[in-house]
């Protein structure tokens, strides 16, 4: 395939931290005031932004309302009042980073930095000892952890892999063990999909990147039908696919994918439709699809950037006309600084399906609001109004048991909640269907207490 480009060029790229928020020409119209708390709110949650973030996709003149400003700079609701108090002074006071790191780290730790029992539940065990890097929830699906790509081009202000960032080694999923994963999987070939995600893989060089995959392409690694790669590049770093200096190295990479029987999903996550209007954005896209990679698109549903049903659908038709494929809108997950972007489910069904309704069937792919709890990926599917009341109808889309997907189910109807962990069974019931088996399932590091508490409620009876 000829998809080497006709000028080439190149875009270098610099990354901006805690220590460089004052050289950030845009932030200069902020009250110093303001940029003292971003630097505060910094030191607690990871922010790192780069150049094309900062030239291509905000809009300064709308600080601080411009949703791209939101999306990847800290901002002063992220954090509760009680924290930005501990922290604030101490960086207008001049504080060296190791006193504010000591009043921060356990700021972190209450905000539950690994939600739906990532830790306790996902990480399964070869020969009773545990094998860091990967994560193995569903039956069909492991995830990989590579140690190179723990980072990204640009932090989401959202994310909920922000402990990832924070330099806590023992909140961290890595590995260097490039060998790790095809082991694995030749042991559990009901194992079918592998999810390498991060981070950002895209973060990696090429040969690097290589060096995990090129063990998936082998003859007996036939249980693996799929490879899809987590990344944000396509919306904050485009030209990781095109002005790269690996960036022909990586298409022919995806070539060789695809060459060797396995379906390529790049999973990329664009949350506003600002990030698919570029020329940079859209040309990355043209040339991972001539590698013939499939682009499916996601992004959780937040409230100050893309919580309006016109932006979601103006951002499905986007995708379609660029040749990928909308996928799910997710619910921001409870962890980091959920209050400030959550969204009520009844409200979040609504944005849905508002723009699912105004958008054409080749759109209609997407799938939500979907939240990745501890027990599965539950969608919310409805709404429905009973004699004895209002309801949720939700289903499981992935569940730790594969008998509970696609099984509806209902909820007492609560224009508050904002997690599964907020519903109530309905018609007065104790528990939900799925509850006592998953009270019996043996987690895969901890114990099933363990990783409730994490969730934030107290285990079925």
């Amino acid at each position: 395939m000829d998809w080497t480009l006709q000028a080439p060029a190149t875009k270098k790229y610099r990354a901006y931290g805690r220590k460089d928020i004052d050289q950030i020409a845009g932030l200069q119209r902020l009250p110093q005031e303001q940029r003292d708390i971003l630097k505060a709110v910094s030191y607690v949650l990871p922010f790192r932004v780069n150049n094309y973030v900062i030239d291509e996709l905000i809009d300064w003149s709308r600080l601080p309302d411009d949703p791209m400003y939101q999306l990847t700079f800290p901002q002063p609701g992220m954090l509760s009042e009680e924290h930005l108090n501990r922290v604030l002074p101490l960086v207008q006071n001049g504080a060296d980073d190791r006193t504010i790191m000591e009043v921060v780290r356990p700021i972190q730790m209450e905000l539950n930095p690994h939600p739906a029992g990532q830790k306790q539940w996902n990480v399964p065990k070869d020969a009773g000892n545990s094998m860091q890097g990967l994560q193995h929830k569903y039956r069909e699906t492991v995830l990989f952890f590579p140690a190179q790509g723990q980072t990204c081009h640009a932090y989401c202000t959202y994310c909920f892999r922000w402990a990832q960032f924070v330099g806590i080694d023992d909140l961290k999923f890595a590995t260097t063990e490039a060998l790790k994963l095809a082991n694995y999987l030749r042991k559990n070939r009901e194992v079918s999909d592998v999810l390498v995600t991060g981070g950002d893989p895209m973060i990696m060089k090429t040969k690097v990147l290589r060096r995990y995959l090129e063990p998936l392409l082998q003859p007996e690694m036939d249980s693996v039908q799929s490879i899809r790669i987590g990344t944000k590049a396509p919306a904050y770093w485009p030209f990781r696919f095109t002005l790269d200096r690996d960036a022909d190295d990586l298409m022919r990479l995806f070539e060789e994918i695809v060459a060797a029987g396995k379906h390529l999903a790049i999973m990329a996550h664009f949350s506003h439709p600002r990030e698919l209007e570029t020329p940079a954005a859209q040309d990355a896209l043209r040339r991972i699809r001539s590698t013939g990679a499939v682009i499916r698109c996601q992004a959780p549903l937040i409230r100050h950037v893309n919580d309006d049903p016109h932006v979601w659908s103006t951002m499905w038709r986007t995708q379609v006309s660029q040749g990928c494929i909308p996928y799910y809108m997710f619910v921001e997950r409870d962890t980091g600084p959920k209050k400030y972007f959550e969204v009520p489910l009844a409200r979040a069904f609504q944005i849905f399906t508002e723009a699912y309704n105004s958008v054409s069937g080749l759109a209609r792919t997407v799938r939500g609001p979907s939240m990745s709890a501890l027990p599965g990926k539950v969608l919310v599917d409805g709404v429905i109004d009973l004699p004895q009341g209002r309801y949720f109808v939700l289903k499981f889309i992935q569940g730790r048991s594969s008998d509970w997907v696609n099984k509806p189910f209902l909820a007492e109807y609560d224009p508050k909640a904002t997690w599964l962990n907020d519903l109530k069974p309905a018609f007065g019931e104790q528990e939900f269907f799925f509850e006592p088996e998953l009270a019996t399932l043996k987690p895969r590091g901890s114990s099933y207490e363990t990783a409730v508490m994490a969730e934030g409620s107290a285990a079925p009876a």
